[in-house]
């Protein structure tokens, strides 16, 4: 069996399975290598089966002669997919988080009665500007209400 004849069978067996330099499709996803529009360089675009808009765009390396793009290939490709995919899962979990993300949900409150007496502890927590700069903040108030512990972001 030649090269050209296994191609055409694997391409018998899945109808949706494109291979070509810069196109690729299989598994749900194409991947497509396109002009940079920033620079003179190549990029990858990453588009899942009925999407219009690309679920990840990244650079693309230069084939040898410094011109051209580098091919797609198996083993690129499937990195692709696995990235695209892990990027579209987190930003399905922030799109949870931030829709579960009511006041009641971010703010709680424990009272712990012990030998000494009664201790409310507060808790708070804000979502940042971006996932890096979380805040959340503590107080804790023993008998009459007197600050016994904190962080200060409350």
């Amino acid at each position: 069996m030649t090269a050209t004849t296994a191609n055409a069978a694997i391409a018998a067996d899945s109808p949706d399975l494109i291979r070509e330099a810069r196109l690729w499709c299989n598994n749900g996803w194409t991947a497509r290598v396109v002009k940079n529009e920033d620079d003179e360089g190549w990029a990858v675009e990453m588009i899942a089966d009925g999407e219009s808009e690309p679920a990840l765009i990244g650079p693309w390396t230069m084939g040898r002669d410094k011109k051209n793009p580098k091919p797609l290939d198996t083993s690129a490709f499937n990195t692709l997919v696995k990235t695209a995919s892990e990027f579209r899962q987190r930003q399905a979990q922030q799109l949870l988080v931030a829709e579960d993300a009511t006041p009641s949900a971010l703010q709680r409150e424990e009272v712990r009665r012990g030998g000494l007496g009664r201790l409310s502890v507060q808790e708070e927590r804000n979502a940042g500007p971006d996932e890096r700069t979380p805040r959340s903040g503590f107080m804790g108030t023993g008998r009459g209400g007197l600050g016994v512990a904190g962080n200060g972001l409350m």
